[in-house]
């Protein structure tokens, strides 16, 4: 039972960012917002609920009574567990609400348990099953991926982050102890340069939708792809290197105490609460470096799209707009 909105101030878009998303502190408030790792307690039916609240404002029609803070509330619900392309409930390791709590607990054991070639090829196995999964939930939709290339992508990066950490670990032998507990951070940063491109090939092949800014569909653009895959390499980077690089150093200092030294067993929880604390901020920070929704000038477009866009629309599309994904 739906009706208009009545207690929703009138002109209310659901769809219109809280916060304004062209500056960096806007964007860090937005996704502050739908990053909440709370939200990843919120049972099933709850987010159902919150879509269909969402699809029915967006069709301008509400439940009696709602007030504006139920739906920007069950916006942050729907922001967190659908997917922004294809509205589909994303799987539940794979959302960026998961990240603090995934995140801290494999890159707490990443950072412990550095020393031994097995430790390190288990827990960089563990870390590129978990990417590979983020990166596969926040593709962009539109390009699909078949199960092949998946296969494909996951073994390359984790090939790439173990060659990377084993190589780095027993170059590292001789190195001082501090060396050896930043080898982590160069797997990580080695394999998201592989793993996020490799997930997202199709885009970068066949291209990405472009749209104008009222979301008109405009072609498809490989260069698109690239920008914005690129900006991802560099946001998840961003995320883990605070907590991959400063963590052990603090770590290096408080086990020179006699007390730390006497509770070696709390060393690994104790970095997993560390790792927690910095992904807390990081993850909503890395994801607020860029727009979500980018923009590429018309002159930085392939020859082809450009002339075609030129030809129906003259020069009232100076840039075109697109989904680069998280």
């Amino acid at each position: 039972t739906y009706t208009k909105m009545a207690t929703v101030s009138l002109g209310f878009n659901i769809d219109s960012p809280r916060w304004d998303q062209s500056t960096f502190v806007g964007r860090l408030k937005h996704f502050l917002n739908i990053t909440d790792p709370r939200t990843v307690l919120v049972p099933e039916e709850e987010l159902d609920r919150a879509k269909a609240l969402v699809e029915g404002c967006r069709a301008g029609l509400v439940p009696p009574g709602s007030s504006q803070e139920q739906l920007l509330y069950a916006k942050k619900l729907y922001d967190s567990a659908f997917h922004p392309d294809s509205g589909e409930k994303m799987n539940f390791i794979g959302r960026m609400s998961f990240q603090v709590p995934g995140g801290m607990a494999i890159t707490g054991c990443m950072l412990q348990f550095y020393r031994t070639v097995p430790a390190v090829v288990f827990w960089q196995w563990v870390n590129q099953s978990f990417n590979a999964f983020v990166n596969y939930t926040n593709r962009n939709a539109a390009s699909p991926i078949s199960l092949r290339q998946i296969g494909v992508a996951y073994v390359t990066a984790t090939g790439a982050a173990l060659a990377t950490a084993v190589g780095l670990n027993l170059y590292t032998k001789r190195a001082p102890p501090l060396v050896a507990r930043w080898v982590p951070f160069a797997a990580v940063a080695a394999a998201n340069c592989v793993n996020i491109p490799m997930m997202r090939q199709q885009e970068i092949i066949n291209g990405i939708t472009v749209t104008d800014e009222n979301n008109n569909e405009l072609g498809r653009s490989r260069r698109a792809a690239v920008k914005g895959i690129a900006q991802v390499v560099l946001s998840r980077i961003t995320m883990a290197a605070p907590g991959m690089i400063i963590l052990p150093i603090i770590m290096e200092r408080l086990e020179k105490f006699t007390f730390m030294q006497r509770i070696r067993v709390l060393h690994g929880p104790l970095q997993v609460l560390l790792c927690g604390g910095f992904l807390l901020f990081m993850v909503p920070a890395a994801c607020a470096l860029f727009p979500q929704r980018c923009s590429l000038a018309l002159a930085d477009l392939e020859v082809e799209l450009r002339d075609s866009i030129m030809a129906k629309h003259g020069d009232k599309v100076p840039y075109v707009y697109f989904n680069k994904g998280l």
